[in-house]
């Protein structure tokens, strides 16, 4: 018995000439333009480059609303003359002009019936744009591609069988005389999905977490948002197979729409048919049509695991324009179809009644562009140069970093400076010396290490999270598996190849083991990983700046032992760092009240206290702030060079001085040095300067002196809080460090007027800085020289005397 036959729930030549007339008559407005591109904004994200980069092409939107041109005839007129190879058909458009011809009493659900039905939908737009494909405009020539002459001459025999075959009673043509639609299609054509506004409640159009993708899906355009982990090579895919017969001559086309096909062996032809002869079919190749193929996959977002499961992954297939956008560690929107797709060969034997699952690709949103993808707008670009007149700038987006977090002002400035990142220069003969800065934070328990890390992950473009103990040496460079498409060996990158271009933060750094340690060292210098293994030799890219966190080794800090037992990391690695700092939680009345009600209000408002400046920028805008600050390439003039070279020679004695009494806390090398350089460039990319000053050197050492000062608190605690102790301890730091030092840096002459600079910008008066120095002026600890323009510490020529003993 026959099943019956259930008719369509549409009519689809219906809807194809509906398709025609949007591809012929639809025009976009300068006015729908704009609300597009509004409603693409709202999540702050930059998502408004992909608007541009597919509809603001050449022939996009925006130019052509101007000459009021229809938007896709343009398109076709580009890919007619091979200056364009995608039709990209919005969803949106679509639903515009839809809304409009359901007035005319003619509703044929096109936009509905897409996304229900995407993969059959697909033909029938493509059998449209050939309906509507106007002529080149030039005529192909021998300079051209092959592949346009012979489509070229295709098409013209493709034209005289037809008018041949055409003329007999209206017999219809053999179809192996016709060539197939699929082989004379020189473009991919593609869906872009409707983009909900902000207000938008319709579930349907919003991002899929892969978990959240059901059977229901099947067959539906949806889109789904993860982060690709994997990526294959380029391949070229089989879409038309081309066979040339070996006794009538004949040229016969197979269209591949499966995973698997089988080849024709006997020619099908009315020829061979008739006399019998069972020609032999050879493959042509150069006649057949392929199609770029890649396999991405990719894995569900941390944030949409639930606790105790295992992140789902999910495969998606990229063909034609769409390959080579999506590069591993993306985080992107990916709209495609949802497709099953069976087991083959012994798979399908171990596998029985089971079936596999893949989206196939139509449209790649990127999440988190890398910093030099993000486009400024107006309003951002003028609010920057007014508060960039304001010369606080420094302190406003240091102040935006983890707002909710009290306290921590120099790790949070220094955090920053991580973002910006100095300059990095390739030497001529090849050798590269980075630019990005690796911090690592050394602290109690309980001081808010692992929030800050989190904060920065989520403002760095390409920000990857992970802990020690929950990462393998192999987990955090690169792994060797096997491909399972082509059955190759290929490398699947860890956390600091998906951080490349990023930041790669790792917590509970002093819980790895040693072996996995040694994974990241040529990391942190050479910005390289060498992989040897399983045939595989091969260098990756890792240009990522590292930020690490660790406990002391007792788990908190121990002042009856050194500072370098304490923090029981190798030399080696701890020269790579340019900023250790070292967090100490120690009880005191003042700080700990005001930790407290931070602490309270985070918890009753759920927001963070208002600033004092009451400025404080979303991690959106600190992300476009440090994109303008790195397109700018400060150099380093000779005089600031002689100033760093000074202040460096300085930072050796004092950790010969430091040696001697056992306070050794780093160990100053020419790292150092270069560490300083780079902290220097971040500070003047900040002031989006194309020079280095001594402001910014000294600043740079400044940070690397407070460091330290965590670890001198307990000395410093006998002593009174009056002004004047905190701006004699303020000047000793500058002293020590090397910054606002005069001349070629000898030891203990400081320039008076930075030195006021600096203590008037920490909140003290200009009554108390001169009551400061003249008590300290009575007890002998400095004078003041040059008519008050020098201070010079008294006891620092004896000092000199001793060093000089003591390299004898």
């Amino acid at each position: 018995m026959a099943l019956f036959s259930e008719r369509a729930p549409v009519n689809y030549e219906e809807q194809e000439a509906a398709f025609v007339d949007f591809l012929q008559n639809f025009k976009s407005s300068s006015t729908e333009a704009a609300e597009q591109l509004e409603g693409l904004n709202i999540n702050g994200d930059g998502d408004s480059d992909e608007y541009d980069m597919v509809d603001d092409a050449p022939g996009g939107t925006q130019g052509r609303s101007r000459h009021g041109k229809a938007k896709y005839m343009q398109m076709l007129q580009e890919v007619s003359d091979r200056a364009r190879s995608e039709v990209v058909i919005d969803l949106n458009d679509l639903d515009t002009y839809e809304k409009a011809a359901a007035s005319e009493e003619a509703d044929y659900k096109l936009v509905a019936s897409i996304e229900q039905n995407a993969h059959h939908y697909i033909d029938i737009f493509s059998r449209a744009v050939d309906h509507v494909l106007p002529p080149p405009t030039r005529e192909p020539n021998f300079k051209d591609d092959v592949l346009d002459i012979i489509m070229t001459q295709r098409s013209k025999r493709n034209e005289r069988v037809q008018e041949l075959q055409g003329g007999e009673e209206g017999a219809q043509p053999p179809p192996e005389s016709i060539f197939p639609a699929a082989l004379t299609r020189r473009y991919t054509l593609n869906f872009k999905p409707r983009i909900p506004s902000g207000a938008s409640s319709q579930r349907n159009m919003k991002a899929l977490a892969v978990r959240n993708v059901r059977g229901e899906h099947l067959g539906h355009l949806i889109t789904v948002r993860g982060i690709a982990t994997r990526v294959s090579d380029v391949k070229p895919a089989v879409l038309v197979n081309a066979y040339s017969c070996d006794r009538c001559g004949c040229e016969i086309f197979q269209p591949v729409t499966t995973k698997q096909f089988t080849p024709m062996v006997e020619c099908p032809s009315q020829e061979c048919k008739t006399n019998n002869t069972k020609g032999q079919l050879f493959l042509s190749t150069r006649a057949s049509k392929f199609l770029p193929f890649q396999e991405v996959k990719i894995q569900e977002m941390a944030d949409q695991v639930p606790v105790g499961h295992i992140p789902r992954q999910l495969t998606i297939h990229c063909h034609g324009a769409l390959v080579r956008q999506i590069n591993p560690g993306d985080v992107i929107d990916c709209a495609g179809i949802f497709l099953p797709t069976p087991y083959t060969g012994f798979k399908a034997i171990r596998a029985g009644l089971l079936t596999d699952t893949y989206l196939e690709a139509q449209y790649v949103m990127q999440h988190k562009k890398a910093y030099d993808d993000i486009v400024l707008a107006q309003p951002t670009l003028k609010r920057m140069n007014e508060l960039e007149r304001t010369g606080q700038l420094y302190e406003y987006l240091s102040r935006s970093i983890a707002p909710e977090i009290f306290g921590h002002v120099d790790v949070k400035k220094a955090l920053l400076l991580q973002l910006i990142g100095g300059v990095t220069k390739e030497v001529g003969d090849g050798m590269r010396i980075r630019g990005d800065i690796n911090i690592c934070l050394m602290g109690d328990p309980g001081v808010a290490k692992s929030q800050l890390l989190k904060y920065i992950t989520k403002v760095a473009p390409r920000g990857v999270y992970t802990t020690g103990r929950g990462s393998s040496g192999v987990g955090l460079t690169a792994a060797v598996m096997r491909d399972p498409v082509t059955d190759e060996m290929v490398l699947e990158g860890g956390a600091l190849v998906l951080a490349d271009n990023g930041m790669c933060c790792i917590d509970e750094f002093d819980k790895m083991d040693d072996s996995d340690r040694t994974a990241i060292h040529e990391v942190m210098e050479q910005q390289t990983i060498s992989i040897s293994k399983a045939g595989i030799t091969t260098t990756l890219n890792a240009r990522t700046s590292i930020l690490a966190a660790a406990n002391p080794l007792y788990g908190r800090y121990n002042p009856k032992i050194s500072p370098v037992e304490n923090i029981n990391l190798p030399a080696a690695l701890l020269s790579r760092f340019d900023v250790l700092f070292l967090i100490l939680d120690t009880p005191a009345r003042d700080s700990d009240e005001e930790l407290a009600r931070h602490v309270t209000y985070v918890h009753m408002h759920n927001r963070h206290p208002e600033a004092p400046g009451g400025i404080v920028f979303s991690p959106a805008e600190v992300r476009q702030w440090v994109a303008r600050a790195r397109s700018y390439r400060p150099t380093v003039p000779k005089e600031v060079s002689d100033y760093m070279v000074g202040a460096y020679v300085r930072m050796r004695q004092q950790q010969k001085r430091d040696e001697g009494g056992k306070k050794q806390f780093t160990h100053t090398s020419p790292r150092t040095l270069l560490g300083v350089l780079r902290l220097s460039q971040a500070l003047a990319r900040l002031r989006f300067a194309s020079e280095v000053i001594t402001e910014d050197v000294d600043e740079a050492l400044r940070l690397i002196e407070v460091s330290k000062a965590s670890l001198y608190a307990d000395e410093n605690g006998r002593d009174d809080y009056t002004p004047s102790s905190k701006i004699y301890h303020l000047i000793k730091t500058m002293e020590a460090s090397g910054a606002a030092a005069v001349g070629d840096g000898s030891r203990g002459e400081l320039d008076l007027r930075r030195v006021r600079e600096r203590v008037l910008a920490k909140g003290f008066t200009a009554d108390q800085f001169e009551q400061a120095i003249d008590e300290y002026a009575l007890l002998d600890v400095w004078q003041t020289t040059g008519e008050g323009t020098r201070l010079v510490f008294i006891e620092a020529g004896d000092e000199e005397d001793m060093d000089a003993d003591n390299d004898f």
